[in-house]
């Protein structure tokens, strides 16, 4: 089988990332157990459970199962060697988790969601199996090929990242990146006793005055819902050829937005408050950036990317002013403290991340010379 670039691969070592950090989380209290390391495996069926620990450890795999199939497969490796690594390799990182939750004080070590984790990665392979032998994986691959350049991979992961980052709440609809208010903590602790503590002298004062501010202006909004929902789309223009396939990428995007934004809010705040986001300002935020989109849809990949630097660049500064009003700070909590950060917390990073991830991937995109032809792989 021949080899291709597939977007599978980023999107596994993500995902592998995101278990790591929900099956460790939050970090602290290391010690050395007081039990065997393997002494889990031996226990009976716990006596406290819950069907959404059943369902989460089962179906939180699957895709791992499913994205460490494609990436072998399309590697070029036969099917049935690639059915095998991939169960393996999704088992073992189940396996290396759960032993090293016994040196965490807040996490249970347990030989039932190891089973469920390995049953989890060996349905999502089975699906993979299933598309592999229907044929699904090469139906994709000409797809792809009729509508994006060769090298896509690294964009096609960002585009399927997008959405998942807005499933976590935001101060404004589409505003990616909200990053600065926690790292700054982190590090004013981490330099604290050192020659460079002074330099974040000033964050306490900043984090004071922002918190006191009232509200973002209207134009700041507004800009943020632009910049936001353009961003997407200049990264998809870098990998699509100038036509008619990005007018539908940007309609799709817009339409994917507002999906997912929706369900974020019915998530947080009830169904009955799932439409609460659209107000005035979303409305005509959001049918700007498809009108702008429309308009860049028009220049040369390169040209895209050079303008989704600007934009990413000016969302990321103006994310970062926006004060955290209370119903915000309530959303943070309730997916902090309840179940939504115990199901992997995939959409709170990849929401922190992603807009620095589309400033790498757009300077590494201008760093290189634009494709010729069509094509890549899932």
């Amino acid at each position: 089988m021949l080899r291709h670039r597939s977007s599978a691969v980023p999107l596994t070592w993500l995902y592998v990332a995101l278990i790591v950090y929900a099956s460790l989380y939050p970090f602290t209290g290391w010690r050395v157990p007081g039990v065997g390391l393997l002494d889990f495996m031996l226990l009976g069926w716990p006596h406290w459970w819950t069907w959404f620990d059943l369902v989460s450890n089962l179906f939180g795999y699957m895709p791992l199962g499913l994205l460490l199939f494609v990436a072998l497969i399309r590697s070029g490796r036969p099917a049935g060697r690639s059915a095998w690594l991939a169960s393996a390799a999704g088992t073992l990182l189940s396996f290396t988790m759960e032993t090293l939750q016994n040196y965490l004080p807040q996490r249970v070590s347990s030989n039932v969601d190891l089973g469920l984790n390995a049953l989890g990665t060996v349905l999502g392979v089975v699906i993979g199996l299933v598309l592999h032998w229907r044929g699904g994986i090469e139906r994709w691959q000409k797809l792809r090929e009729r509508w994006f350049v060769a090298r896509s991979a690294g964009g096609m992961a960002m585009l399927i990242l997008w959405p998942i980052g807005l499933l976590f709440p935001t101060a404004v609809p589409f505003g990616l990146g909200r990053v600065l208010g926690r790292v700054q903590p982190l590090l004013a602790d981490w330099l604290e006793g050192t020659p460079a503590e002074g330099w974040t002298a000033g964050w306490a004062s900043a984090a004071a005055k922002q918190a006191e501010a009232l509200a973002l202006s209207p134009a700041s909004e507004l800009s943020i819902i632009v910049l936001g929902l353009l961003a997407p789309c200049l990264v998809a223009f870098t990998i699509a050829p100038p036509g008619w396939r990005r007018t539908a990428l940007v309609l799709g995007a817009a339409a994917l937005g507002c999906a997912t934004t929706t369900l974020s809010t019915a998530l947080n705040f009830g169904p009955q408050h799932a439409l609460a986001w659209i107000t005035p300002s979303a409305a005509q935020g959001v049918l700007v950036g498809m009108a702008a989109a429309a308009l860049l849809s028009l220049v040369p990949s390169r040209v895209a990317a050079g303008f989704g630097l600007i934009v990413l660049t000016a969302l990321v500064m103006l994310v970062a002013q926006a004060p955290a009003d209370p119903y915000f700070a309530q959303s943070l909590k309730a997916w902090e403290q309840g179940r939504f950060i115990r199901f992997h917390g995939a959409a709170q990073w990849v929401g922190w991340i992603w807009p620095y991830a589309g400033l790498s991937y757009l300077l590494a995109r201008l760093a290189v010379r634009e494709p010729r032809r069509f094509g890549s792989g899932f």
